[in-house]
């Protein structure tokens, strides 16, 4: 009996000991990217595991893995914006509590477009650099490993017709994609001598990446060499900007000809895995994620990391992480982006506004579009802008229009229309190029860009010009183009004469046609515009508004306008 007694009295007290001093649950969901989820998870095992709580409730942490892309675009759906080349997220998508992304560069893109969006903490869990995947024969040939190599260095070698292979992740859905574009954008920007040559060069550039785009990582690196001989290493992928990452899970496949990680000159963003915790999330769940955060930060994690190919947030690698020949630790030199929105950014250019103009130059020059541009031509446009030296806003609007011009490559269509009041008889607009290939007509649509001249005694007769524009746009509509007209405007519609606003809605909702998409975008110049009236257009048509008050900066407005691209292009 003595015996009996002391055995259960023993297991229970054993009982009491390791039970978790709290009562309750309390979940915390995390999303985290899929190459350091495991590190994650088997943290957050091991916490729970011994006694996870918050003010004497037990924690219960969910980790997930999920691609970033996915809930970048569920938040931005949650915000009502949408970010460039990302789409809508699926109808059931969840938000975390928190979420661990690959890069930085995820939240400044959500912050340039829902300034609502104002996540805690985003303070690093990890680091890859970011290099240039080369076959190691490849990479030899360029001197590698002793010579040090430059981003200047790959774009002179990739723009000078040498057969050498390149590819990259679609960078608007990929942040180590989206690094190297930074760079090399970077790298061409500063090759040009001048405005005109800089931009040459830089869609130079993206066009010769783009023809070995792909859609997701798998994709791309399945394109590298599988054998030794000279044909398989000279037919396949030559060069693409991967992670670290990708290079150690790579080789550890003992492939037959392994990757060489290029740490180019200089060093592009790395991926800095931010611990971001959502705003709007329940008090009690931000003090659990700073408690999971407290866990994270330690040496334990830090070990786990080496595992799965990543370094720690200060560059430094610990057990069980495999270093690519060359690499250099500490990676301390590696920029990480501000995620402040308008931070100068890096060398690499890690400000919102250069990540979003990298990746609408990249939209415009890459992908082929068919599009009717009207331009405003009313006697308002005679008024000078201050911030650009007092030229008119007809001048920087032409400018706007003529560099944008430079970036469509021959697989374009466009046409070229001018608008005000009674401009072609009793007609508020005037065709001055019918929409046509690109290729044969490039010279005239110069021409006719550079004789545009405001109408002095002119208003604006918008809403008849719009209506005309789509009908025209609709009636020639090709498959497998995003369809689209793009009007530039300074005022709101003054034609007494016209259709009225509430008419035009009417008549576009009656012949909007789902399989024949054509998106409207409006770009707005200044403080005249109406908002309202040109948003009401677009949410009927599909496309978007676009104003800026300071005519000066219509350039950049321009390139993020003509780089609207729906969600799916019929075919």
């Amino acid at each position: 009996m003595a015996l009996v007694l002391v055995v259960v009295g023993g297991w229970f007290g054993y009982q009491r000991w390791v039970a978790p001093d709290c009562s309750g649950e309390l979940r915390l969901t995390v999303a985290a990217a899929p190459e350091i989820a495991p590190a994650v998870q088997a943290t957050a095992e091991a916490w729970m595991a011994d006694g996870a709580a918050v003010d004497g409730t037990c924690v219960a942490v969910d980790v997930t893995a999920s691609e970033p892309v996915d809930v970048a675009a569920a938040i931005a759906g949650q915000h009502g914006v949408s970010l460039n080349g990302v789409g809508q997220a699926s109808g059931n998508a969840v938000l975390p509590t928190v979420w661990v992304p690959d890069s930085s560069t995820w939240l400044l893109r959500l912050r340039q477009q829902a300034p609502g969006f104002d996540p805690g903490s985003g303070a690093s869990l990890a680091r890859s650099p970011v290099v240039v995947a080369m076959p190691e024969p490849v990479a030899v040939e360029l001197g590698w490993p002793q010579k040090r190599i430059g981003w200047s260095d790959l774009l002179k070698t990739i723009t000078t017709g040498t057969r050498l292979r390149t590819g990259i992740v679609e960078p608007s859905r990929d942040a180590a994609g989206l690094s190297g574009l930074l760079s090399l954008a970077a790298a061409a920007q500063a090759a040009g001598a001048n405005g005109a040559e800089a931009q040459r060069v830089t869609t130079a550039a993206l066009r010769t990446l783009a023809t070995g785009r792909a859609a997701v990582r798998e994709e791309l690196i399945a394109r590298f060499p599988r054998a030794t001989d000279a044909a398989s290493i000279a037919s396949g992928l030559g060069a693409a900007p991967l992670s670290e990452r990708d290079v150690v899970e790579f080789n550890a496949r003992k492939p037959p000809v392994p990757l060489a990680a290029l740490y180019l000159d200089p060093a592009p963003l790395s991926l800095d895995y931010p611990y971001a915790v959502m705003p709007g999330a329940e008090p009690a769940r931000v003090a659990a994620a700073e408690r999971f955060f407290a866990q994270l930060d330690t040496p334990a994690f830090r070990s786990r990391l080496g595992g799965q190919g990543l370094r720690g947030p200060d560059g430094t690698w610990g057990k069980d992480f495999s270093a690519p020949r060359g690499a250099p630790s500490p990676a301390g030199a590696d920029p990480t982006p501000s995620t402040e929105t308008n931070s100068g950014g890096t060398a690499a250019g890690g400000s919102a506004a250069v990540i979003e103009r990298t990746l609408s130059s990249w939209s415009v020059a890459t992908q082929p579009g068919r599009m009717l541009a009207v331009i405003d031509v009313s006697g308002s446009m005679l008024e000078t802008v201050p911030t650009a030296n007092n030229a008119t806003r007809m001048r920087v609007t032409l400018e706007a229009a003529r560099r944008g011009l430079g970036l469509f490559d021959d697989s374009w269509a466009l046409g070229l229309w001018t608008f005000s009041t009674e401009l072609s008889g009793s007609r508020d607009y005037r065709q001055l190029v019918p929409i046509g290939p690109l290729s044969s007509q490039r010279s005239r649509l110069e021409r006719e860009l550079a004789a545009i001249r405001p109408k002095r005694n002119g208003d604006t007769g918008l809403f008849d010009t719009i209506l005309a524009a789509y009908r025209t746009v609709q009636e020639d509509w090709e498959p497998g183009r995003v369809n689209s007209v793009v009007m530039l405007t300074d005022g709101k519609n003054e034609d007494a004469n016209g259709i009225s606003e509430s008419a035009l809605i009417r008549e576009l909702k009656r012949i909007v046609d789902p399989d024949r998409p054509v998106q409207v975008v409006i770009i707005g110049i200044g403080s005249e515009v109406k908002r309202s009236e040109l948003e009401a257009i677009t949410k009927t048509t599909g496309g978007g508004v676009f104003v800026t008050e300071d005519p000066a900066k219509i350039g950049d407005i321009f390139l993020q306008a003509i780089a609207l691209r729906p969600t799916t292009v019929p075919r």
